[in-house]
């Protein structure tokens, strides 16, 4: 059996690949150049971060940045409350998407198009700030941790994507089958359609904890006790209004100016490093769940 030639690219071709090539790594560069300046200059002394001697590598290598944030308890009570805010506001948010998408997805729903047409018209057309404010007053919920959680729990995109998966990707067939053997709406739920959902759930709880974890308006304008502030609203009070935290006040002078050019990107990292530590074990599941919805839906 003959193989079949290969086929030569021409000089058209090598040049069109040159160029994206070029030009993914000029992307490439324009995202990972600035994460290293900041990793190294998180692990740099603060005398040569502050002389813009810091470039691609650690310059009198030294973990000081990192033991004054790790042992200040603003930053560490900071850190907590966005771990729980990410936490339970993904669970929460999670559970209510597919909560609304699973009956939306059903053909034997009735009333489900106009249910749907309403839920788009909230991502067109938002209620705004001030009235958002006075509705969550009005529940009780300034300065306590639902405010973080309740006004955002549901992301029309995340149901979008959800019922477009539950609708594309799971045949009538298996639930057929699951009424033939008397298994209720709960029932094939918990028992057909979340085991077969896992990429989606994946998807959606990813983009939930993102938003969570980086979530600092609603904390700006709902909270106002110190001790709930998210890991975002202390450090714009460290880096933006420059009011350091409590384990930052001993240094003083120039020593302390140095110290906080250091802190700013040990902040940085300390930030941004749970993010990047969780990616990787969904991101498997992202292509897979966000386009199965995006495509067919």
């Amino acid at each position: 059996m003959k193989q079949g030639r290969k086929v030569k690219n021409t000089g058209i071709d090598r040049v069109f690949m040159f160029a994206v090539y070029a030009l993914l790594l000029t992307f490439l560069a324009v995202v990972l150049l600035p994460l290293i300046y900041i990793l190294s200059s998180s692990f740099s002394s603060p005398n040569a971060v502050s002389s813009g001697r810091v470039w691609l590598w650690p310059v009198d290598f030294t973990i000081r940045g990192y033991e004054v944030v790790l042992s200040d308890p603003q930053i560490l009570g900071g850190f907590a409350n966005s771990l729980f805010y990410t936490v339970v506001g993904a669970l929460v948010s999670v559970t209510l998407t597919i909560a609304i998408a699973y009956p939306l997805s059903r053909k034997g729903f009735y009333g489900r198009g106009f249910i749907t047409s309403i839920i788009v018209y909230t991502m067109l057309f938002a209620g705004g700030i001030i009235p958002t404010y006075l509705v969550v007053q009005s529940l009780g919920l300034l300065d306590t941790r639902w405010a973080m959680i309740l006004p955002q729990a549901i992301g029309v995109w995340q149901v979008i994507i959800a019922r477009a998966y539950l609708r594309n990707s799971i045949p009538d067939s298996l639930y057929e089958a699951a009424e033939l053997d008397g298994a209720g709406d709960l029932r094939i739920l918990w028992s057909v359609v979340l085991p077969l959902a896992k990429p989606m759930i994946a998807v959606i709880a990813l983009m939930y904890a993102i938003m969570q974890w980086n979530s600092y308006f609603d904390a700006l304008l709902y909270l106002k006790t110190d001790d709930l502030y998210p890991l975002q609203l202390v450090l714009r009070n460290i880096l933006v209004l420059n009011s350091p935290g409590n384990g930052m006040d001993a240094a003083a002078g120039i020593e302390r100016r140095h110290l906080a050019d250091l802190l700013k990107y040990s902040l940085i990292v300390v930030s941004t490093a749970p993010v990047l530590l969780i990616y990787p074990f969904v991101a498997r599941h992202f292509t897979k769940g966000a386009l199965i919805g995006a495509v067919k839906g």
